[in-house]
Parts: structure tokens; C-alpha cells; sequence
């Protein structure tokens, strides 16, 4: 391995120095091919021509020729399509649209989870891009970036305007002074105007003044952009130029508009951790800004972080690698500096928010503040009578790891042990939860998790729970069921009026209490058949709104232990909505459907159909049942009660009750619930 490494490293060098020997250039290639050839190498190798340019002579680490952007935006406003094109106006090779998304799941919900940087080139200039979240229950995702970046650009749908989400991660951009560009996106579509333009541009001036912008913060560029069709303008048309479809126009604005960053490369080596991954071979991967002086491969380096006594020091080390990413390759690096964003390997316990600087340097840079958690799920051992069937990680030792090991590399989560192999986890929201529960269960993972539980504050002997932004769409037919059910959540309307350019829908906007939207997403898209648009973020803390209303009905559980029968089902289709089809396998406490009142009911889904002496036990081929309600997770966290649980493993989700003894259940019933 240490040959692979010195032949890895004259294969860099020849880029710099003149040509090798015919042998020397020979066990450079051999070399290469070797490292394409093992894994772990492999991943963190690119192609000859991206080494070629990282090592280059005219690679400068003059921090006047870096910009430093992250792109925000709300939920499906277009930030990863615009990324797409901003790397394939630079010459990156995309290889599938959303390259950004690399996450499985980001490509399957089509949402970004994790924010992501890469680094293009454009006009001897290079540009540090920042992909982040849309969505609030991932704001933890904005609040660790923006520190790295100096400049946003803010994508805004020209149809929609400004939404909750918006607001949102505008709030954190601003409070960072930020300086933001406004890219007004999908102007293209029919519906889209010159006049709705200046509307939105209005909206969100506005936005940027309540949220208290600077001067120089609001005067911000304006372009207007498809990034579905590739290009930007700034000036308003729906088809430009054949010559000028493209994004120049936004790059430009960007190395005018946003500042380089202000570091020194003269003073000592430091940089503040905002990202860290975990590979096989090269350990831990520490990502961040460098505040300040040059990093070259070898140096040593050590750790340390702010305590409450003062500064501790966490590691001693070297630099083992540095990389960087450039479109979707990550290429080796020999030197970065000040003002730069890089990928080290070499130290194995510094994380998020630690510093990682020279070791004559004892000050640590400071760490960004994050909102406070506003919901919990506590995560258990699963004890169900079909537990250890699907899963190979079981125990509570194999979660507590895997709990841990989120918590270090999600800032936005905390875990906190408890009683009897459980543990209390805290985030944002039951999306955000529940990405990292079916994560878990892809892993192998068996568990039994709680109904989400608000977190509550109390502030001068008054009770204060968190309440959330909320901006609904809908047809005017449905304008009344939506009320109805919020009414009973506890929201207060804040106003509402109709959609520019959609005659026939209104908008409200709404506040609401946390608890009141757990799980009302499921019934807002039945309520308005799927064509409603809900959006949500957090707000703040406000005095405590009382009980909620009538939300829920009760459930139907089974008594018996064993195969659900059409024949049992068929009878028990008249008592509510069954969640389980025939030969589903059930136990004692397990739920199987939602009960037509208000009360629990104890039924028996798996008799079967007995033999008598007018008739045989035939089969039950002419049983029609009506289709049963198949929940998601995200819709079993939202829809159990405080005395259930849901049961994940690899291969299913069930709902149950917290004591499967039906005995048990009568003498916990007069507790009163959460």
C-alpha cells in the first residue's frame, strides 16, 4: 500500500514537473490503474484530466478569486435542477438529472436531505456552490452551511412567490449577512407574467426588510431564470436568444455580487468543521471552510473545540489527504487556502462545529447556533412476538451506535439515553425522524418507536409549545372541510384570499400548533382529493393553545394470534377501515384498522372458516373485500395515538398497542392521555 502511494503521488507530480522517464511514466500509469481497481481509492480517484487540473501551476490560493454561494430556496423551487445546469454551463459531465442528489432516498421523494458542496470554474474564478434543504425539518442542514459561504443565491417560484420554507432559510441567510442574489425560476410557464414578476418581486422585498436586511442586503440583483430550460436573464422574457440561453448571466452576477471571502493566507492554518463523513479506508472525513493560512498534505494538524473552563484540545495528527470537489468528481489536492472549501482525512475525533488548525494555534473559531429541537420519538428495542424475523440488527446496543453516529453527523438531532434499551431522540419534525427511522430499517434495523411528543417550554411559571407558519392552497369547494379540521388543530387564520393566475383556489395562511399537524398531512390530501398544497415551517414559541379536538377515531385490535382470513375480515369490514389483508400475520394487541367510533374494539381477524355437516370448509375464492388502507411510515408517525407504537423492520410496519395484554390496556385506559 505504501508503493500504491508513492506511485500515486509521482503520478500527481508529473503534472508539475517535467515528463518522466519512459519506466517512471510506465509505474505511474501501473499505478493508476491500481488505485481504479480498489474500492476505497477508487471513490476519492477522478479522471487523469480533473487530477491534471487540481494539480496545476495556475491553481492559485488567492482568495480574490473564490465566490463562496449557497443556493436557498423552498421545498420543489428548483435549486438541484438549477445546480444541474450551473455544473453543466461549467463543463462537468452530469451523469443523470439531480446529480446533486445522492442520497437513494432524495432521489426517490425527490426532496434534498443533505446539503452538498461542490466547486466550479468560470472566467479564471472559482466557485464554491452550497446545495441545501428546502424543507424546515432539515434546517439544521442550512444553519451548519451558511457560515461557509458569503454569498445565497435565493431560487423563488415566479408562480408560487414566496412561501413558508422561504422565509425560513432567508431568516438564517440574512442573520449571517449573507449577500443574496434573487433568481426568480420556471418565469417560462404560461401563467407566468411580467406584472406577476414585479408582484413577487415586491413580496420579497418586503420579506427581506421584516426580516430586518441591511442596506446593502436589499439591494440584490434580480434575474430571472427556467432552470428547467437551461437559462437565465436579467431582464424579464419567456424565450431568450438562441446565443444567450444559458447561465452565464447568473455566473457573472455572482463573481459582481458576492464578495470573496475576507482571510488572511499569511496568518496560522484554521478552519471550522461544517460536514463530516464517514469512508472505510480513509477514516473520517472532516469538510469546511479554511478561515485562515495554507493546508498542505503532511502538515500536522491537531483538534480542539470551546468548553466552558476554555480551550480543549481533542487530537494531534497530520493531514493524510486533502480533497475537493469539483462538479460530481472529488479530485486529490496537494494545497488549499484561506477562504477555500476542502475535504480533509487524518484526524479520527474531531466532528462538526470542532477546530481544526495549526498546533501552535489555541483558539477555537466559533460554532454556529442552532434553532432548539421542537419534537421527540423515543426509539426501543422492538419486543413484539414477530420480532428477530426481518432485521439483523436487534439490540439496543446495534441502536444506540447507530444513534450516536447520527447525532455526530446530524447537529439538528439529539439523543438522549433512557430506561431499558430506549432512547429519546429530538429533531425538527416527523419528516425529518422518519427519513432517519426508514434509513435505519434499509440498514437491517428492527425497532419500536413512539408516537411523536412536542416539546414543551415553560418561561415565568407559562406554558409555551412550538408553533408553525402554515400556508395551504386549495380549490374553493375545499376551503370549508380544511377549516373544519384545522379549527379542531387549533390554527388561527391569519389571512386568505385568492391565487394570482388561478381563479377558483384560495390561499390561507395559517398558525398552528406543532401537535395539531402531526399527521394531518394524510388528511389534508384526502380531505382536498390530492389537489391541495400545504407548506409548513417553524415560527416560534407561544403561549400553550389547550387540548386539541376530535382528531382520531379509535382502532380496531386483534385478539388472536396468528393468520388474518378473508372469511374473519369479510365480517369485520362493517366495524371501520382495515389496515391488513388476508394472510397478514397478526398478534394479540397488534392494530388492523381504524374503528367507525370514537372507542378501541377487540376483534378476532384471523377465525377461520369451520367444517359442519351441511358444509365443507371450502376456500375462500369468492370473498371481495374492499381494499385496505396501506399507511407509509411518515403516515403511521403521524396517526398513532400516545398509548401506541409502530413496530418497523426491513420488511414491514405495524401498528400496535403499547401493552399487547388486553387486561393491561383496560387498566392503563384511565390515564390521561399526552
Amino acid at each position: 500500500m505504501a508503493t500504491l502511494a508513492a506511485l500515486l503521488r509521482r503520478s500527481l507530480r508529473s503534472t508539475i514537473h517535467p515528463p518522466l522517464s519512459p519506466r517512471a511514466a510506465a509505474a505511474a500509469a501501473a499505478s493508476a490503474s491500481l488505485v481504479h481497481r480498489i474500492p476505497g481509492l477508487a471513490r476519492f480517484s477522478a479522471s487523469s484530466a480533473a487530477v491534471a487540473a487540481a494539480a496545476a501551476p495556475g491553481r492559485s490560493l488567492d482568495p480574490s478569486r473564490l465566490r463562496n454561494v449557497a443556493v436557498i430556496a423552498h421545498v420543489d423551487h428548483g435549486k438541484t435542477t438549477l445546480m444541474d445546469r450551473l455544473l453543466r454551463q461549467c463543463g462537468a459531465d452530469i451523469p443523470h438529472e439531480r446529480a446533486m442528489d445522492s442520497i437513494s432516498l432524495e432521489r426517490e421523494r425527490g426532496i434534498t436531505i443533505a446539503s452538498k458542496v461542490t466547486s466550479i470554474s468560470w472566467k479564471e474564478n472559482e466557485l464554491n456552490m452550497v446545495d441545501t434543504p428546502g424543507h424546515a425539518d432539515f434546517g439544521g442542514e442550512v444553519e451548519r452551511v451558511v457560515g461557509m459561504v458569503e454569498g445565497a443565491i435565493l431560487v423563488v417560484d415566479a408562480g408560487e412567490g414566496p412561501l413558508a420554507q422561504t422565509k425560513f432559510v432567508l431568516a438564517k441567510a440574512l442573520k449571517y449577512g449573507l449577500h443574496p442574489i434573487l433568481l426568480l425560476n420556471k418565469v417560462d410557464r404560461p401563467a407566468v407574467s411580467e406584472e406577476r414578476c414585479n408582484e413577487v418581486e415586491s413580496l420579497v422585498f418586503d420579506l427581506f426588510a421584516n426580516l430586518g436586511a441591511s442596506e446593502e442586503q436589499l439591494d440584490f440583483p434580480v434575474l430571472y431564470a427556467s432552470a428547467k430550460e437551461g437559462w437565465a436573464s436579467t431582464t424579464f422574457t419567456k424565450e431568450p436568444p438562441s446565443n444567450s440561453k444559458n447561465m452565464s448571466e447568473l455566473l457573472d452576477a455572482v463573481i459582481n455580487h458576492v464578495p470573496s471571502p475576507r482571510a488572511s493566507i499569511e496568518a496560522p492554518f484554521q478552519m471550522l468543521v461544517s460536514m463530516m463523513e464517514r469512508d472505510f479506508y480513509l477514516g473520517r472525513i472532516l469538510t469546511g471552510r479554511i478561515s485562515s493560512g495554507v493546508i498542505h498534505v503532511g502538515d500536522k494538524i491537531h483538534g480542539i473545540r470551546s468548553t466552558d473552563s476554555g480551550v480543549e484540545k481533542i487530537e494531534d495528527g497530520k493531514v493524510v489527504k486533502l480533497m475537493k470537489k469539483q462538479g460530481t468528481n472529488i479530485v486529490m489536492i496537494d494545497s488549499a487556502g484561506a477562504g477555500d472549501i476542502v475535504s480533509m482525512a487524518g484526524l479520527t475525533i474531531p466532528s462538526i462545529g470542532h477546530t481544526v488548525a495549526n498546533p501552535e494555534v489555541m483558539t477555537a473559531l466559533p460554532t454556529v447556533e442552532l434553532d432548539p429541537p421542537t419534537i421527540s420519538m423515543t426509539f426501543s428495542v422492538n419486543d413484539s412476538p414477530l420480532a428477530g424475523r426481518d432485521g439483523t440488527h436487534l439490540t439496543g446496543g446495534k441502536i444506540s451506535s447507530r444513534l450516536m453516529a447520527e447525532a455526530e453527523t446530524n447537529l439538528a438531532i439529539n439523543v438522549i439515553p433512557g430506561l431499558s434499551d430506549s432512547y429519546e431522540v429530538q429533531g425538527r419534525g416527523e419528516l425529518q425522524l422518519g427519513i432517519l427511522i426508514e434509513n435505519m430499517r434499509r440498514e437491517g434495523f428492527e425497532l419500536s418507536v413512539s408516537p411523536p411528543k412536542v416539546m414543551y417550554k415553560t418561561e415565568k411559571g407559562v406554558k409555551l409549545e412550538p408553533l408553525e407558519e402554515l400556508t395551504i392552497e386549495v380549490n374553493e369547494e375545499h376551503v370549508g372541510l380544511v377549516m373544519e379540521a384545522l379549527s379542531h388543530r387549533r390554527a388561527e387564520v391569519i389571512d386568505m384570499g385568492p391565487v394570482a393566475g388561478h381563479p377558483g383556489r384560495t390561499r390561507l395562511s395559517l398558525t398552528c400548533p406543532s401537535r395539531g399537524l402531526v399527521g394531518y398531512r394524510s388528511v389534508f390530501s384526502s380531505d382536498t382529493r390530492g389537489t391541495g398544497f400545504m407548506h409548513r415551517a417553524f415560527l416560534t414559541y407561544a403561549k400553550y393553545r389547550g387540548p386539541l379536538g376530535n382528531v382520531r377515531k379509535g382502532v380496531l385490535v386483534s385478539m388472536g394470534h396468528g393468520t388474518t382470513t378473508a372469511h374473519a375480515l369479510t365480517s369485520l369490514e362493517a366495524r371501520g377501515t382495515l389496515f391488513v389483508t388476508p394472510g397478514t400475520e397478526t398478534y394479540d394487541g397488534m392494530i388492523v384498522g381504524e374503528h367507525s367510533r370514537d372507542t378501541d374494539l377487540d376483534i378476532n381477524p384471523v377465525r377461520a372458516k369451520e367444517l359442519t355437516n351441511v358444509r365443507a370448509a371450502s376456500k375462500d375464492e369468492n370473498v371481495k373485500l374492499t381494499p385496505p388502507r396501506l399507511m407509509t411510515l411518515e403516515e403511521a408517525i403521524g396517526y398513532v395515538a400516545s398509548d401506541e407504537l409502530i413496530e418497523v423492520t426491513p420488511k414491514a410496519i405495524r401498528l400496535r398497542k403499547r401493552y399487547l395484554d388486553a387486561n393491561k390496556r383496560k387498566a392503563m385506559r384511565n390515564r390521561p392521555k399526552d
